[in-house]
């Protein structure tokens, strides 16, 4: 990372981009401010710095992740931002970050013999899961479909938008797209408010992680 002496400029008292604001390359250290770094229009921290701006699912399994690897939960950062912005799209215009950079979990479920399977599904925001062929033949159903929202939130512990794959239940298979798994990726923090910013290494050695080539295709 290279040297920053303050955020990307153009942003409004609220933290949004300005409707001519170009998006952001790469994170830059924010001088002065250990561990924190800019990018698009925020300033990232230290993620176990600020418990406040995570579900406790997710604080736990960042707080395991330093117990088996320090190196990449020391990486891991999070940023508050507008929960009306929390949705991907919305987060993108409003803080000037790259499309591609962020990653969607999205829970798709199947039923076999009176028993349901769920699968966290990571992929780029550029891309879509292929629900119907991939994420169903690996759940082993003959029919998977997306999570209703309110069953979603009552089992994971975390809001409505902000769903990660950090911290997802043990019942659930965890299963990445490899184009997560390099570069930076960013995720939600289990709730609204805030988004976390990590090394796709790190969702590669999350527990039960499975790297599936072919889980999304273009959009």
């Amino acid at each position: 990372m290279t040297a920053a002496q303050s955020p990307a400029t153009g942003a409004s008292a609220a933290g949004e981009a300005s409707p001519d604001l170009e998006v952001a390359g790469e994170p830059t250290a924010v001088l002065g401010e250990t561990g924190a770094v800019a990018f698009g229009t925020l300033v990232w921290v230290p993620a176990l710095e600020r418990r406040d701006l995570l579900a406790e699912p997710v604080h736990v399994a960042l707080a395991e992740l330093a117990d088996r690897h320090p190196d990449l939960a020391e990486q891991i950062l999070v940023a508050e931002i507008d929960p009306e912005h929390a949705d991907t799209a919305a987060m993108t215009t409003a803080y000037a970050l790259p499309l591609e950079v962020s990653a969607n979990c999205v829970l798709v479920a199947g039923r076999r013999a009176g028993e349901e399977r769920v699968a966290a599904c990571v992929v780029r925001a550029t891309t879509r899961a292929d629900v119907n062929n991939v994420v169903r033949r690996l759940l082993d159903v003959r029919k998977a479909s997306f999570w209703p929202t309110e069953q979603a939130v009552a089992a994971s512990g975390m809001e409505y938008g902000a769903i990660t794959p950090v911290g997802v239940p043990d019942g659930w298979r965890l299963l990445l797209d490899p184009r997560v798994t390099t570069g930076h990726a960013i995720v939600g923090s289990g709730i609204r408010g805030s988004k976390l910013l990590l090394p796709g290494e790190a969702l590669a050695v999350l527990p039960g992680a499975e790297v599936v080539p072919g889980l999304a295709q273009p959009v």
